[in-house]
C-alpha cells in the first residue's frame, strides 16, 4: 500500500551521501519525503541540496565511534540509516599485498559499516521501525582476481550485517545489506580509463564487456541500486532483515 513505501517525517542518514551511490541513494530516500543527513569526509558534504544536513566526519578517525553516537543522539529518533561509505582499493594480487593499504581499506570498509550500525542502533530503536542498510558487493559472495583486499572487506560487511541483525533484531531494528555488481559510477569509470592507459581495454569496450556477463544484457545503474535501497528503507520491507540483496542486472 502506499503507506507502506512513504518516508514522509522519517530521519535518514547515508555515510558516504555526497557522491556516487550515496547520493543516489539520498536523492531516492528524500523524494520519498525523508529528511537527509549526509555524513562524509570534512569537504564532501559542501554541496549539499537546501534542506539536507551535512556531518563532516572520518570514520576512520579515533574519535569517528564516539563522535557518531554523539550525532545520532542529537538526530534520534532516526528511522533510517544507509552504511554506504566505503573504497575500492588498486587493484593488487594475493602476492603483492600491502599492509598500510589493508589495513585502511578494512578501517574505511568494515569498522566503518560497524561503528556506524552501533552508534545509531539506540536511535533506530528510538524510531519504533528502523531499518539499516549495509553496503556490500557482488564481492561479498564472490571473487575476482586481484581483488583480494577488496573482496575480503566486503565479505566481511556482510558477516557484520548478518550479526547485526541477530543483535538488532529483538530491538526492532532490521539490518540488510546491498550487493551490487559494476555500477558506472564515476569511480568506476575512472579505475577503467586508468587500465586503458596501461594498455587495458578502452572505456566503451570494458563498459560493453561488463554489461554482455548479465541476463538483461546491461549494467545496473545507480537508480536501480537506489530502488532497492528505498525498499528496504521503507516499511513494505519490513518483514525482511538478515539478507543480501544483489544488484547486477543478472550477473552470470
Amino acid at each position: 500500500m502506499l503507506q507502506d513505501t512513504t518516508l514522509t517525517g522519517r530521519r535518514a542518514v547515508v555515510t558516504g551521501g555526497g557522491r556516487g551511490l550515496g547520493r543516489a541513494i539520498a536523492d531516492r530516500l528524500a523524494g520519498m519525503g525523508a529528511h537527509i543527513t549526509v555524513v562524509d569526509l570534512p569537504g564532501a558534504p559542501e554541496d549539499l541540496p537546501a534542506g539536507w544536513d551535512g556531518v563532516a566526519l572520518d570514520l576512520t578517525a579515533p574519535d569517528a565511534q564516539g563522535a557518531l553516537s554523539a550525532h545520532a543522539a542529537r538526530l534520534s529518533p532516526v528511522s533510517v540509516v544507509v552504511a554506504n561509505a566505503g573504497v575500492v582499493p588498486p587493484w593488487r594480487g594475493v602476492e603483492t599485498l600491502d599492509r598500510a593499504e589493508w589495513d585502511r581499506v578494512m578501517a574505511i570498509n568494515v569498522w566503518g559499516v560497524a561503528i556506524t550500525l552501533g552508534a545509531f542502533a539506540p536511535a533506530l530503536e528510538a524510531s519504533g521501525h528502523g531499518s539499516a542498510i549495509v553496503m556490500a558487493s557482488i564481492n561479498g559472495y564472490r571473487a575476482h582476481p586481484k581483488q583480494v583486499l577488496y573482496s575480503a572487506s566486503k565479505h566481511a560487511v556482510i558477516g557484520v550485517m548478518r550479526a547485526a541483525a541477530q543483535d538488532l533484531g529483538p530491538r526492532g531494528i532490521r539490518v540488510n545489506a546491498l550487493a551490487p555488481g559494476a555500477i558506472a559510477t564515476d569511480a568506476l569509470l575512472s579505475r577503467i580509463d586508468t587500465r586503458h592507459a596501461a594498455g587495458g581495454p578502452t572505456r566503451e569496450d570494458a563498459l560493453a564487456g561488463l554489461a554482455g556477463e548479465t541476463l538483461l544484457r546491461r549494467m545496473a545503474t545507480a537508480e536501480d541500486v537506489a530502488g532497492v535501497a528505498a525498499f528496504l528503507a521503507s516499511d513494505a520491507s519490513r518483514g525482511m532483515t538478515g539478507h543480501v540483496f544483489p544488484v547486477e542486472a543478472g550477473l552470470v
